[in-house]
């Protein structure tokens, strides 16, 4: 194995697969390399950081600048570079028992599912009319679970600290395990694009209150950037290396990004040029 990546979601929407199979023929083909094998790490952007730190992996594709940054900062990583573009989505229940408005901005929809989750606790809905507001949290520290707490924290509330909100609930699983939780309880839940073209069936069931897009600032969006560690295995630091440059061209890793598709959708766009 000449290169270990460590990823989540870009593991299990494919990306990884797809990225490995074009990079190696591209090695094979235009570098004369003999056919190698590419290994996928499953973990959280938290988790992929900690193994690329240890020398697990080679690189790693996270989700979270800040967290990247430190990784650059204290020497774990040695070069980054934009991958594609993710998109956070918040979905529920399509009674929609917090009232969320097309209108509303996302710290509003979070303002509104606490002010209704806090008052279903105290008096409890009748469930035969609708469910209860509540919140599904990852709670993985995740680059989504890091988000929605940005989210919480923004609007000066911390549901997961004691006293502990019963309104929030937490559920450490992967994006579509998360969803098909969210969507059996009738709870609100923040996720992302793959999981829910992934999970179609489970998705009929709630509905997309806020989407996020490729504009700057938008606080939904959810770049992926692909960093290579400075434990990487020194023999293969020249196709770790080959890998980063060959992500960035248009005709490598950009071209795939492009086309990989979920029942015809697009899971990612582009990053910027």
């Amino acid at each position: 194995m000449r290169l270990r990546i460590a990823s989540g979601g870009a593991g299990e929407s494919g990306l990884i697969a797809a990225w490995a199979k074009a990079f190696i023929e591209y090695m094979v083909q235009e570098h004369q390399y003999k056919p190698f094998s590419i290994g996928w790490y499953l973990g959280d952007t938290t988790q992929s950081l900690a193994y690329l730190e240890a020398g697990i992996v080679d690189a790693a594709i996270t989700y979270h600048e800040a967290a990247e940054n430190q990784s650059i900062a204290i020497g774990a990583a040695v070069r980054s570079v934009y991958g594609f573009r993710e998109h956070f989505v918040l979905v529920g229940p399509k009674s929609n028992p917090a009232g969320l408005k097309p209108e509303d901005d996302i710290l509003m929809m979070f303002r509104k599912i606490v002010s209704q989750g806090s008052a279903d606790s105290s008096n409890p809905p009748d469930t035969t009319v609708r469910p209860p507001a509540r919140f599904l949290s990852r709670f993985d520290k995740s680059a989504t679970n890091i988000k929605e707490s940005e989210f919480f924290i923004k609007i000066g509330q911390v549901p997961w600290s004691l006293p502990y909100s019963t309104w929030y609930h937490q559920y450490p699983q992967y994006p579509q395990d998360a969803l098909r939780a969210a969507a059996l309880l009738s709870e609100y839940t923040l996720t992302v694009t793959y999981a829910l073209l992934a999970s179609s069936k489970i998705a009929k069931n709630l509905q997309v209150f806020k989407a996020g897009s490729d504009l700057p600032g938008d606080p939904l969006l959810n770049p992926a950037h692909v960093l290579l560690g400075a434990r990487a295995n020194p023999e293969d630091v020249a196709i770790g290396m080959a890998f980063l440059d060959w992500v960035g061209d248009s005709l490598g890793g950009r071209k795939v990004v492009k086309e990989l598709k979920i029942n015809g959708q697009a899971i990612y766009s582009e990053p910027p040029l």
